[in-house]
């Protein structure tokens, strides 16, 4: 078992550290938005490390969409080249976690959908497009 690497942001490493503490009854909600969010547990891609990210839970049927917006930052989040290097993931859903494969969404037909749910789901996501000049990278994990 690869050692686990808790991230260096507070908020972050809180959050993660609230929402396993609690088995997923407590912390269930991304910051101050108060809308639902899940933790992603996936492998670094340079460490080889377990990493843990919390992320706003948008579901298509027993899929999940990971949007990584960034707050429309320039670049985007490590766990984006986590993801792409290594697709197998762990979510966890408040206390159901579930093994799952993600890959990034590449179809635009596929993509404008679940974009359109994302944002369904978070509003603020069309804010973030407009600040960055890069495509924000949307993946979707199915079960393994």
């Amino acid at each position: 078992m690869a050692e686990y690497i808790p991230s260096p942001r507070d908020w972050v490493r809180e959050q993660v550290e609230l929402y396993e503490g609690s088995g997923g009854t407590q912390g269930t909600t991304l910051r101050e938005t108060g809308l639902p969010c899940i933790i992603v547990t996936h492998t670094g891609n340079q460490t080889g490390a377990v990493r843990k990210t919390p992320l706003m839970r948008v579901q298509d049927g027993n899929n999940y969409v990971l949007v990584a917006s960034m707050g429309g930052a320039p670049t985007n989040p490590v766990w984006v080249y986590n993801l792409r290097a290594n697709p197998n993931v762990e979510i966890r859903d408040h206390t159901e976690v579930y093994t799952m494969r993600v890959r990034e969404v590449e179809d635009a037909a596929e993509r404008a959908r679940l974009w359109d749910l994302s944002v369904a789901a978070y509003p603020p996501y069309t804010e973030y497009q407009e600040r960055t000049t890069r495509q924000i990278p949307v993946f979707i994990a199915e079960p393994a």
